[in-house]
């Protein structure tokens, strides 16, 4: 267990405080929860800790105190934030419509060192992290710790716009470790310094505070797609309120509206206008923090909000901190059962080996399809990832959260080299092999295969995994058909007892043909769903 470490500087701050207050910040002897301190004109001074408001004067702020903190610190920024040199303390500015400060947040800086411990386990994973979370609950120290403890194995910039990550002045607070810090002059140009770190200085991870608009949000899944780790913060508090927000909900894949068949409509037990995610998320995993030293964690982004729009949201895992600094992991329970599937319910597999609609909705999410075993065929596995080797993919232009995606729908083993010398294949866009770029020329000097897409989407990545496994040739062979047939009428017994429909496992034409006669003559209906290697027959009642 880290020891944990409190640094704030706390009489940098009380420094540029008129000397009464400072008096009565001190009589409080609470300064480990002090937040804040709030001086507005014309009305009592305030001193916010953790669980409580203090009043630190019986006389309202005059505009003499106002001002003499001004002189005490340095320029406000175009945000309204101004600094205190080689401190982490941040104040902020209320103006009239003159422009003339009328009131004053000092809010007090802390460096924790221990408080990353609690997700230390996914930070250094390499997946993208969002840390959420109400204001004042420490976002921003998290975010501090992981960049000062990602570090000191790889290299680390921090975009700091409100200079709350490394402090105010040209030097980085000593918080921050050997992470590089970039300041960004005006808030409203945070996306191009985003963009600009990982352009001219070659990060592994980016660190950000506070993505807050459409551009920064735009760039953040810019940065994704170069195969650079991201670690920030965003405005909300939960997944859902992320989600509903039309600004940065593109951070977590997005959601569009689509329009069902009528036969859809009906099988899912919905309206014919649904909401689905639009795209990969930026960030693979989510933290709320929901008190201090207690977190949420969606460790698999894409299904919590697949699961949330279909409207069975999954239970995150709960981790906190005791009184004695132990950290405590709460596993969540398993999914209920109940659902649109059908008067039986949902379960998480059948005893006969084929799919249930969880199995379905699982498999839409993202979770790699049922492997040999499941399926009960004696044949080579539907899904052959249990036999076939990795292959070490260099992507150039390709956006790396679809490849992982692709990869896990399609049940293959690939993995994402960052170093071309490393990889067995290239893959790139038809407009980057054009202009015959350094790695493509490279790759074609070392004999390294390159495979060309016609475009970003994970159609096309998946479409190149097939070819690249040979997927189109191990779905089908030798294929026992005693087998298929008894499997077949065990899934129409369970819809004719009752079940809403039952979903087989992926096949090939010439087993999907052997399904649907079998369906036919037990006077039930039967279609094909999905993608090749994935098509399979779902059976259900008219």
């Amino acid at each position: 267990m880290t020891q944990r470490r409190i640094t704030d500087d706390l009489p940098a701050l009380l420094a540029v405080l008129p000397f009464k207050f400072v008096n009565q910040v001190k009589q409080a002897n609470n300064a480990d929860d002090l937040l804040e301190i709030i001086l507005d004109l014309g009305r009592l001074p305030m001193a916010r800790y953790v669980d409580r408001e203090v009043e630190i004067s019986d006389k309202e702020v005059s505009r003499a105190e106002i001002d003499e903190v001004l002189t005490r610190i340095g320029e406000f920024d175009a945000d309204n934030r101004a600094g205190i040199e080689r401190t982490l303390h941040r104040i902020s500015a209320i103006r009239n419509k003159h422009g003339v400060v009328v009131g004053l947040t000092c809010r007090v800086g802390r460096a924790v060192y221990g408080t990353i411990d609690i997700i230390e386990d996914l930070v250094k994973s390499g997946k993208s992290i969002l840390l959420l979370g109400r204001p004042g609950i420490g976002k921003t120290t998290m975010l501090r710790e992981a960049a000062r403890i990602l570090a000191e194995n790889t290299r680390v910039v921090i975009v700091d716009t409100s200079n709350e990550i490394g402090g105010d002045g040209d030097v980085p607070h000593p918080a921050v470790g050997r992470a590089r810090r970039m300041q960004v002059a005006q808030p409203s140009l945070q996306h191009e310094v985003m963009i600009e770190a990982v352009e001219n200085h070659n990060p592994e991870i980016i660190v950000i505070d506070e993505i807050g608009r459409e551009l920064e949000a735009a760039a953040a899944r810019t940065i994704a797609e170069r195969g650079v780790q991201l670690v920030a913060t965003a405005h909300g508090r939960t997944l859902e309120n992320l989600l509903l927000n039309p600004t940065l909900s593109d951070l977590i894949g997005g959601i569009e509206s689509v329009t069902l068949s009528d036969e859809e409509a009906r099988r899912r037990g919905t309206q014919k206008t649904v909401l689905e995610r639009r795209a990969p998320p930026t960030f693979d995993v989510l933290v709320e923090l929901q008190e201090r030293n207690r977190v949420a964690i969606h460790e698999d982004v894409a299904e919590s909000v697949d699961a949330l729009l279909r409207g069975y949201p999954l239970q995150p895992e709960i981790r906190y901190r005791d009184e004695n600094d132990q950290i405590h992991v709460e596993k969540p329970q398993p999914r209920p059962t109940a659902s649109a599937g059908g008067s039986q319910g949902l379960r998480r597999s059948s005893p006969n080996g084929f799919k249930t609609s969880t199995d379905q909705n699982r498999e839409y999410a993202g979770k790699a399809p049922f492997s040999a075993a499941d399926t009960g065929l004696q044949s080579e596995p539907a899904q052959p990832q249990l036999s076939l080797e990795k292959i070490a993919i260099y992507p150039y232009g390709v956006a790396r959260n679809r490849m992982e995606q692709a990869s896990k729908k399609l049940g293959v083993p690939a993995v994402v080299a960052r170093d071309l010398r490393q990889a067995d294949v290239l893959i790139t866009l038809k407009s980057y092999y054009r202009k015959h770029q350094k790695p493509i020329v490279t790759a074609e000097e070392h004999g390294i295969p390159i495979y060309v897409l016609r475009s970003n989407s994970g159609n096309q990545i998946e479409q190149a995994f097939i070819e690249l496994f040979n997927l189109n040739e191990a779905v089908g062979r030798n294929v026992n058909l005693e087998e298929v047939n008894t499997q077949t009428l065990e899934a129409i017994d369970a819809v004719q007892n009752g079940q809403r429909w039952v979903d087989l496992p992926p096949a090939s034409a010439r087993v999907r043909r052997i399904q649907h006669e079998l369906v036919r003559e037990a006077d039930l209906v039967s279609h094909s769903y999905g993608k090749e290697p994935n098509r399979h027959v779902r059976i259900f009642r008219e």
